[in-house]
């Protein structure tokens, strides 16, 4: 299935492909505060429909995963990294698709707080 994305503003905008099953609530520092839920998907699955200058990126801690904000709005729509294998993934924020109902989505909690 292809969802699209953005940030409140529109500034940065998305489309997402794959099967929506899941997202992943952390509690990590950075994720408890911006409230969001992960769907992690293949880095090719994600193709942004705005420029890549748009956003802004920040790093902490290990400085592995790029967390992409809007700096005009603020919102988060989605991170980048690699997985354990190596491979490139993307992070999306599920409550910056359209059309999404967050009720429907099964979440896994992981305790990113304790890592």
């Amino acid at each position: 299935m292809n969802y699209k994305g953005s940030c409140h503003c529109g500034n940065i905008a998305f489309e997402v492909e794959g099967e929506l099953t899941g997202a992943l609530a952390c509690n990590c520092s950075i994720c408890s505060r911006k409230a969001s839920l992960l769907w992690f998907v293949p880095r090719d699955r994600l193709r942004l429909l705005t420029p890549e200058g748009a956003m802004s990126t920040y790093t902490f801690n290990k400085h592995v995963i790029r967390h992409h904000f809007c700096p005009t709005c603020g919102m988060h729509p989605f991170g980048e990294g690699v997985d354990p294998q190596g491979n490139k993934i993307a992070a999306v924020n599920i409550r910056c698709l359209e059309n999404i109902d967050l009720a429907l989505v099964p979440l896994q909690h992981f305790d990113g707080r304790s890592k």
